[in-house]
C-alpha cells in the first residue's frame, strides 16, 4: 500500500510517533478540584487507540487559580499526577505518544462550562478573582483580573516549571506549553490584553518576556531529549491585536533558542470582538507562514477534518503534522478510517485486526 507523508512516521528530539496525526488539546470540564478520573481515561485511550500518532490531554492547569472552570484538569498535586501516569500509560499502551499542554486561564479564569453558559463566576458566586497582565476584564461587567506584580509573575512561571516536572515525573514524552486562545501566555503577547509600561509590556520583545521566561523554567525542568511544542494564536482577527508577522517574529525568536521543537499554531481568542472567517482549513496559512517564515515545524489545526485535504496540508509542505480536534471528537477512529481513504497502512492495535480483515 502507499504511504501518504500524513501516515509516516515523525521523530522530535528522542521521541518517535507513527504517524503526523496528533490529537489536539480538548477540554472536558470533567474533573474535580484539578483531578482527573475515568472519563480522561476512557476518552484518551479511545483515540489512542484509534491510531493517531501523538494524543494530548486537555489543557491541564498549574494551578486551582489557573483553572478555567471549576471543572478543568490540574497538575500542581500528588494526587493529580497519579491519575496523570495513569493517562499517559494508558495513552502508550495504545500505540500513541503521551503528550501533556501545560496552561494557565489567566483572565479566562473563573467560568462555567460550556454546557452551563461559560460565563465568569464571581467570587461570592463560588468563583475567583482571575489574574492577568493588566486588569482588563476579558467580558465587560465582570470582576476586573489582578494585575500580576513582578514577584507574581515569577510564582507563576514558578508553577510552570513544578507541573513540567510532575508531567516528566507522570511519563508523558512531549510537552506543549499554551499560549493562546486569550490564556495567560497570550494575553501577555497581545497588545489588547497587555497594557503593562514595565518590562513585560510595550514592545513585542517585552510582550514576549514571560513566554520566554515560562519556556527557560519549563526547560529547566523537560529532559532535553524530550520535544517542546509552543501553541500559539497567530491572529487576534481584531484590529490593533496580534497579526501573523507578529506570530513570524514570535517564532523567529523561538526557534534562535533551539529549545521548542514546534509551534500549534491556532489563533483568537483574546477578544470578543474577532472576527474570524471559519472555513475548513481557514488556519493553515498560519502554519504555512510561521514554518517557512521562521524556520522552525509547525502543527496545522482547525476545521480539518478530510484525510484528503489533511494529506494535502502535509505533502504540500505547509506543516509537519495536523492537529485534529471535533473530527476526532466525532469519530475515535478517525486515523484508521482515514489511512483506508488514502490506501494506507491503518494504524491498528492488533486487537482490533479481525475488525477491518
Amino acid at each position: 500500500m502507499s504511504s501518504p507523508l500524513l501516515f509516516q512516521p515523525i521523530s522530535f528530539r528522542s521521541v518517535t510517533a507513527r504517524n503526523r496525526i496528533a490529537v489536539s488539546p480538548m477540554c472536558q470540564y470533567s474533573a474535580e478540584d484539578g483531578l482527573g478520573n475515568d472519563w480522561h481515561v476512557q476518552h484518551l485511550g479511545a483515540r489512542a487507540a484509534g491510531g493517531a500518532g501523538i494524543v494530548f490531554t486537555e489543557a491541564t492547569h498549574v494551578s486551582a487559580l489557573g483553572r478555567i472552570t471549576p471543572g478543568c484538569l490540574g497538575l500542581w498535586t500528588d494526587q493529580q499526577q497519579a491519575v496523570l501516569a495513569r493517562l499517559a500509560a494508558v495513552i502508550t499502551r495504545c500505540g500513541a505518544v503521551p503528550g501533556i499542554q501545560i496552561a494557565h486561564a489567566g483572565r479566562k479564569a473563573s467560568s462555567q462550562v460550556p454546557w452551563e453558559g461559560g460565563k465568569p463566576i464571581a467570587p461570592q458566586d463560588g468563583g475567583w478573582v482571575p489574574v492577568a497582565p493588566s486588569a482588563i476584564p476579558m467580558v465587560a461587567g465582570s470582576v476586573d483580573p489582578h494585575a500580576l506584580s513582578t514577584a507574581e509573575i515569577a510564582e507563576v512561571v514558578g508553577q510552570f516549571a513544578a507541573t513540567a516536572r510532575r508531567a516528566r515525573e507522570a511519563g508523558f514524552k512531549i510537552a506543549e506549553i499554551h499560549g493562546a486562545h486569550g490564556y495567560l501566555g497570550h494575553s501577555f503577547l497581545s497588545p489588547i490584553s497587555n497594557r503593562r509600561t514595565d518590562g513585560y509590556g510595550g514592545s513585542l520583545a517585552g510582550r514576549a518576556r514571560f513566554l520566554m521566561e515560562v519556556i527557560d523554567a519549563v526547560r529547566a525542568e523537560w529532559p532535553a531529549d524530550l520535544p517542546l511544542f509552543v501553541r500559539l494564536s497567530c491572529s487576534d482577527w481584531v484590529a490593533g491585536g496580534l497579526t501573523i508577522e507578529d506570530t513570524v517574529t514570535v517564532a523567529k525568536m523561538l526557534a534562535a533558542r533551539g529549545d521548542v521543537d514546534l509551534i500549534d499554531c491556532s489563533s483568537g481568542g483574546v477578544s470578543n470582538e474577532q472576527q474570524i472567517p471559519l472555513h475548513p482549513g481557514y488556519q493553515v496559512p498560519f502554519a504555512e507562514a510561521v514554518k517557512h517564515g521562521a524556520g522552525i515545524a509547525t502543527g496545522a489545526v482547525g476545521l480539518i477534518s478530510e484525510p484528503t485535504h489533511a494529506a494535502e496540508i502535509l505533502g504540500n509542505n505547509r506543516a509537519d503534522i495536523v492537529l485534529l480536534a471535533r473530527a476526532v471528537l466525532a469519530d475515535p477512529a478517525w486515523p484508521i478510517r482515514a489511512a483506508k481513504a488514502l490506501r494506507a497502512d491503518p494504524p491498528l492495535l492488533p486487537q482490533y485486526l479481525r475488525a477491518h480483515l
